[in-house]
């Protein structure tokens, strides 16, 4: 149900998705090549184009199916072979091993694939969002008088379809988007209309969706990355003047921290696999002292080694009093994550409740059809 007048730069990033799968099965390929076609789709859309590809195949179509989503794997896949550092390191069928052990063999050794947390220590509220309203790239109304909250040591977790307002809420908090109305504030400071480099300043981090585009300068090094919400601030510059040795040996303690996989810091960022560039967003969001982070598909596209570190850094970081908002398209990292959950549907939160009270069939249901039957708090 898309329109077949959008340009396709303009759609969201899940609808994009969905567009270049149509266009993949409708030519009726002898062999088709799927690289991540899950990683923006819901679980109902997941489970529709499951059971096309099983019908192709069944119809004589070979099919590679690359993912890391092992669920996925286990439903459809005849074989599976696992791939490390550019290598088969093993092959097996889904008959023989289960999600714990393709894990263990994507990575090298064992994989913590939920992660442990105590209960929330919910305090004060950081972020306050009330009646937000904000138009796409269309001029058209995207985020439909949306309200939330934020509180110190909780994380709140944001799920629904690709393009029901997720980008633009996003944009919008974080300085990246013009607001039509609504109040945003931070720690009670009305930061509406706000750049991004003075709600920064105030203690906002943002790990964003697209790293390529918004997160990272790709032809600069990694220790300039690190630096990319600092340079220009002590300890980093003086008189305006770059302090490199200052630059340098902060990025060295960021790699080793965490566990970021490159020759040195002098790396150009392009260099790096997508799980050390997401690595490298997060150890500079991180590591600046802020009070608000907000994540927006954190581990899109990443391997499952480096999606549990960055799931137990957002746990560590809630932990220590930091506000996190998670906007993700993984119902498996919502439900893992959060502490309360929000489903958005067409730019409205139509629920929000403790994560203990939802689970993935009805968050599901929500976000394609937007009916529920508990009122959003």
């Amino acid at each position: 149900e898309e329109d077949p007048e959008a340009v396709v730069e303009d759609l969201p990033v899940g609808t994009q998705q969905r567009v270049e799968i149509l266009r993949s099965l409708y030519r009726q390929a002898d062999v088709l090549i799927l690289d991540e076609p899950t990683a923006v789709l819901t679980p109902q859309e997941t489970d529709q184009l499951l059971e096309v590809l099983r019908g192709l195949a069944d119809q004589g179509v070979a099919i590679v199916f690359i993912t890391h989503k092992l669920r996925e794997v286990l439903a459809i896949a005849d074989e599976v072979t696992v791939m490390r550092d550019g290598r088969v390191v093993g092959s097996t069928t889904p008959g023989e091993t289960d999600e714990a052990g393709l894990a263990e063999m994507m990575v090298g050794r064992s994989v913590v694939l939920r992660v442990s947390k105590a209960p929330a220590s919910p305090a004060a509220t950081v972020l306050r969002v009330n009646d937000l309203c904000v138009d796409d790239d269309r001029g058209l109304r995207a985020v439909d008088e949306l309200s939330l909250e934020v509180r110190a040591g909780e994380i709140l977790g944001v799920a629904g379809v690709e393009g029901n307002g997720q980008r633009e809420l996003v944009e919008a908090v974080t300085g990246l988007r013009s607001v039509v109305s609504g109040i945003v504030e931070m720690d009670g400071h009305n930061i509406t209309g706000l750049s991004p480099r003075q709600i920064s300043e105030l203690g906002m981090a943002h790990i964003p969706e697209n790293r390529e585009k918004h997160g990272l300068v790709g032809a600069h090094s990694v220790a300039d990355n690190l630096v990319l919400n600092q340079y220009y601030r002590a300890p980093f510059a003086r008189r305006g003047f770059r302090r490199m040795d200052t630059v340098t040996e902060h990025s060295r303690s960021l790699v080793a921290d965490y566990d970021i996989r490159t020759p040195d810091v002098f790396t150009p960022a392009r260099a790096l696999s997508g799980g050390n560039k997401q690595k490298t967003i997060a150890a500079r969001e991180f590591s600046q002292g802020a009070r608000l982070l907000v994540a927006a598909q954190p581990t899109r596209g990443i391997d499952v080694g480096s999606i549990e570190f960055v799931h137990q850094q957002l746990i560590d970081q809630r932990d220590r009093g930091l506000a996190v908002l998670l906007i993700s398209a993984e119902l498996d990292e919502i439900l893992s994550l959060s502490d309360r959950i929000g489903v958005i549907y067409r730019g409205r939160l139509v629920v929000v409740a403790d994560a203990s009270d939802l689970d993935r069939i009805r968050i599901g249901r929500i976000m394609t059809t937007g009916s529920h039957d508990t009122p959003a708090t």
